[in-house]
Formats: structure tokens, C-alpha cells, sequence
């Protein structure tokens, strides 16, 4: 059997409340934070966290 990834999938909400995300994924071992991108939210029409 192979070994667990260390990816993990993740989803990216939109902190304008309106329901949208992305989904994306990120290594557990070298980044255990909290992620905060700056992505478009089509709903809002803005760039937002």
C-alpha cells in the first residue's frame, strides 16, 4: 500500500458572505497555518480574502 500525501484539499471562502469559494490544496508539513489569498469573488465583483 502506498502512504498518505502530505497534500491536503483545502476550500477557499469568500469573506464577503456570499457563499462563494475555490477549492485548491496545500502541503500540511510546510505550511500548518491558516491560508488567506486574495482571489475574485464573481458574486461582489472585487478581489477579496
Amino acid at each position: 500500500m502506498a502512504a498518505k500525501g502530505n497534500r491536503e484539499k483545502i476550500r477557499l471562502v469568500s469573506s464577503a458572505g456570499t457563499g462563494h469559494f475555490y477549492t485548491t490544496d496545500k502541503n500540511k508539513r510546510t505550511m500548518p497555518e491558516k491560508m488567506a489569498i486574495k482571489k475574485f469573488d464573481p458574486v461582489v465583483r472585487q478581489h477579496v480574502m
